[in-house]
């Protein structure tokens, strides 16, 4: 019994031995185990080149803002009413479409605007201003709304600056469509002239309304789209007379010189608007700056000489 009890014994450990040689070897040797594996693929990364590392690591924007800005954007969809896009797209489209700038875009960074109100808000209140319950509350509310439309406010602004920077530069751009014309170019010739002799808002509109024809879309539907990118009412006057024109066949070079003297009459009239206006915008500070200190000197020296004589008598 004794005999057969070491026979086995003996037996299972030669296995045990074989089986922990052969768990040694695959320990050992990294190539053979799946965190040896992981770990020489990280020591490799570690000993890459930079310009490798760069492509197999996710940078910062891709790890944290990208997906931070999907859920702001998906909020800000959420926080924002159905038919918002379609006004913010027409924001866009009067700003000028700045580079990058798109609704989603917009929508993440209202929320974001919002969330930095608040949270500044909250600590100027708290650590510098001190207030109380109450006026804290109104100044986080404050700030907080508006954080959330001071995007809406710069779109606004830059729209405003583009749209009177059009309305300077589009008797310009209407004369040199009419000579083009008149010189003998078709409405597509000429227009690309304007668009390529010509600088700002009006040549890159114009230069669109080119692409957009190019890439199969109608003359009509190209300058109706024109007429609906801008708020610029001039603009959108040529852009339905062109469209009537081609629909009724009339004579695209008369009808430009009358809209070019129109939008020079018009340019005239703003500028002695504006004139007029100068007297009445000026009279607050002429009140308040500059006659006390044109009294001071012409009446200063008067007073002294008068406070001197009464105060010997």
């Amino acid at each position: 019994m004794s005999t057969t009890l070491l026979l086995v014994g003996g037996v299972g450990a030669i296995f045990l031995a074989i089986l922990v040689a052969i768990t040694a070897v695959g320990a050992v040797n990294p190539e053979q185990s799946g965190v040896g594996r992981s770990l020489a693929a990280i020591q490799a990364i570690g000993v890459a080149p930079s310009e490798l590392r760069k492509d197999l690591e996710p940078s910062f924007q891709e790890r944290v803002l990208t997906p931070l800005v999907a859920r702001m954007v998906g909020l800000g969809h959420k926080l924002t009413a159905a038919d918002n896009a379609a006004r913010i797209r027409h924001k866009l489209d009067v700003a000028g479409n700045p580079i990058g700038w798109t609704v989603d875009r917009v929508a993440a960074f209202k929320v974001i605007g919002a969330g930095v109100g608040l949270v500044g808000s909250l600590f100027a209140a708290a650590v510098v201003l001190h207030l109380t319950f109450m006026p804290r509350l109104v100044f986080c509310v404050g700030a907080t709304l508006l954080g959330y439309v001071a995007v809406n406010m710069w779109l606004h602004q830059r729209g405003t600056t583009r749209t009177a920077q059009m309305q300077k530069d589009l008797p310009d751009a209407i004369d040199l469509l009419t000579i083009s014309i008149e010189a003998g170019l078709g409405f597509d010739a000429a227009l690309s002239q304007v668009a390529r002799n010509t600088e700002g808002p009006v040549a890159a509109e114009f230069a669109r309304v080119l692409q957009e024809m190019q890439i199969g879309m109608a003359r009509q539907q190209a300058m109706r789209s024109l007429g609906e990118r801008t708020s610029l009412p001039e603009l959108r006057g040529f852009a339905n007379a062109m469209t009537q024109a081609d629909s009724f066949g009339i004579p695209i070079g008369r009808l430009l010189r009358v809209q070019a003297l129109e939008m020079r009459t018009k340019r005239r009239q703003r500028a002695e608007e504006a004139a007029q206006k100068v007297a009445v915008k000026i009279l607050l500070p002429l009140m308040f700056c500059i006659l006390p200190v044109l009294f001071i000197t012409v009446l200063g020296p008067a007073a002294i000489s008068m406070m001197s004589t009464f105060s010997g008598t």
